[in-house]
């Protein structure tokens, strides 16, 4: 039976940049199906190709901006810069939730799945190489239900929502960490007006190539951060007597079903980059070397999970604080939120440039976003300069770290970490899901991805209501107190 993706249905952003071309289901063989688990379906016909690919082709000639100019490595710290930010700061207070075993055992699964979602996006970006977001894969898996519009507009609406209510929460990082730094001396609002325009002013830049050095300075400022807090909660103590860690959930303190899962979805946020690997694909020189980039990332987030959470909450214990930078006393909170300015404010950039090229796009083309223009750059700063008024907004209105954290992880990132992984390789091996015994134990993975997806959105949200609710009593929200 054969599939087609037609002009007609093509992403409405890139009809004019892309001629599409129909595209057949490939004849697969016991053979092929046998020695490859994973294989992405080949083309009988042209390939599609990526709207970038015409927009640099362009541009050669007529010196505009080039996009696809990464390489593989520099791609890897960029989805470092972005994935190892925040969520690290709250796994030493998920440990002290549901205990050190349990928390162990989850950051581990979880990266494996965050793994293996984001290899799965890059075979559905290889098989449908015109997808420069969410949207547009929305779009083609629409497009078999006869509403390819409605996938289109409802996947980029909840991609831009993801990604700003992420700005939102470097914003509210922002203000926690000066707040730290200056003993409280400014009003909250104030600091993060200052945060939305440092944020929009790093954001004008539209490529994100010149962004993989700093993504090497925000490595090593996350790094360096979280050393020197474990260093000083190592030498202090401070999980001493009753605040000792527990193996296990505390006995002594006895934590209520929404507040144990919350901690769950605080772990999907940690591992929530997915969002954006898409665009990251697009602006790789060889596309195929996504694999590598991804490699990179996951080692080191797993790896830095699991150090990070497990020596914090080892000598903070079962009080430490969120975000963990504040567990080691009022000095070091100090240095080590200082030397985390540059992760804070590199990791909402590149959140905002995601959020940003995808409106962009969606308004004005791929060709229109490399012109160098004056016009362009308006328009461009005046997108980005929305989207961090949003997220201002966003900040000042949930002021908890911990709390907006679960509202980002539960309704998007358990989806676009998790769950549309699983559609997407579902969709991509349509038709071949039992004719091996790997391709059926794949498929039953990637359902139960999908069912762990739906049960961290509906059960995280009900825990993110109840917290919201349980310290909406306690003040903050617009609020000069911190």
């Amino acid at each position: 039976m054969t599939s087609r993706y037609d002009h007609a249905q093509a992403p409405a952003s890139m009809r004019d940049e892309v001629k599409v071309l129909a595209l057949a289901e490939p004849v697969s063989t016991q053979n092929s199906e046998s020695s490859q688990s994973q294989t992405i379906p080949e083309q009988k016909e042209e390939k599609l190709r990526d709207p970038f690919d015409e927009a640099d082709d362009a541009s050669v000639s007529c010196g505009d901006i080039k996009f696809k100019s990464l390489k593989w490595w520099q791609c890897g710290m960029i989805m470092i810069a972005e994935t190892v930010s925040l969520g690290i700061l709250s796994l030493p207070s998920v440990l002290a939730t549901v205990g050190l075993v349990p928390g162990f055992i989850l950051i581990v699964a979880m990266g494996i799945l965050a793994s293996y979602s984001g290899y799965t996006i890059g075979q559905f970006k290889q098989r449908y190489p015109n997808v420069q977001s969410m949207a547009d894969a929305f779009e083609i898996l629409c497009t078999p239900l006869g509403c390819p519009r409605f996938g289109k507009e409802f996947g980029g609406a909840a991609q831009t929502l993801f990604l700003v209510f992420s700005m939102g929460s470097h914003i509210l990082t922002w203000v926690i960490c000066f707040n730290a730094v200056t003993d409280d001396a400014v009003c909250n609002i104030v600091w993060g007006v200052i945060a939305l325009c440092v944020f929009w002013l790093f954001d004008l830049p539209r490529t994100l190539k010149n962004m993989s050095h700093l993504a090497i300075i925000s490595f090593f400022s996350i790094v360096i951060a979280v050393i020197i807090t474990m260093i000083a909660v190592g030498i202090q103590e401070p999980g001493t007597g009753s605040n000792h860690y527990t193996l296990w959930p505390p006995a002594n303190k006895p934590v209520a079903f929404w507040k144990a899962f919350l901690s769950v979805t605080n772990i999907v946020f940690a591992y929530a980059g997915h969002v954006a690997f898409f665009g990251f694909i697009s602006e790789l020189k060889d596309p195929k070397d996504f694999p590598k980039a991804l490699a990179l990332l996951q080692v080191c987030d797993v790896t830095m999970y699991i150090i990070v959470a497990v020596v914090v909450y080892r000598y903070g214990g079962i009080d430490v604080a969120s975000p963990a930078l504040g567990a080691a006393g009022p000095l070091v909170k100090k240095i080590a939120f200082g030397i985390a300015i540059p992760t804070i404010v590199i990791a909402g950039v590149i959140y905002g440039h995601v959020a940003a090229k995808y409106v962009y796009i969606r308004i004005y083309g791929a060709k229109a976003l490399a012109k160098k223009t004056w016009r362009a750059s308006l328009r461009w700063a005046a997108i980005t300069g929305l989207l961090w008024i949003v997220a201002f907004i966003i900040a000042e209105s949930i002021p908890s770290f911990n709390d907006l954290l679960g509202v980002v992880s539960s309704l998007f990132a358990s989806w676009f970490t998790y769950g549309v992984s699983g559609i997407f390789w579902l969709f991509i091996n349509k038709g071949k899901w039992f004719i091996t015994r790997s391709k059926a134990f794949l498929t039953l993975v990637n359902w139960l991805i999908i069912v762990l997806a739906t049960t961290i959105c509906g059960v995280g949200l009900y825990a993110s209501g109840m917290a919201i609710n349980e310290n909406s009593g306690q003040g903050g929200a617009w609020s000069c107190n911190s």
